[in-house]
């Protein structure tokens, strides 16, 4: 199924002319779940994570954020170095 996911993040490796993520997979969670796990959870752990409910959507996050000048990026939840 092709998904259309638009982000505006332009910092992020994802992020792609038209404000479209290219990114394979993606995790959204809580932001009190994101700032408790801030770099050790990625969307490869999506199916060993717990469900919680965010109550609204400003209290959510994506969890597949890489700064466009890492020396790492994220392909298919696993971390590569370039």
């Amino acid at each position: 199924m092709k998904q259309h996911i638009h982000c505006i993040v332009s910092d992020c490796h994802y992020w792609q002319q038209g404000n479209m993520c290219t990114a394979n997979e993606i995790l959204v969670t809580t932001d009190e779940f994101g700032s408790n796990h801030p770099e050790e959870v990625d969307a490869h752990m999506a199916a060993e994570l717990i469900p919680q409910p965010a109550g609204d959507c400003m209290t959510t996050c994506c969890k597949s954020y890489i700064p466009q000048d890492s020396p790492y990026t994220t392909l298919d939840g696993v971390k590569k170095m370039e």
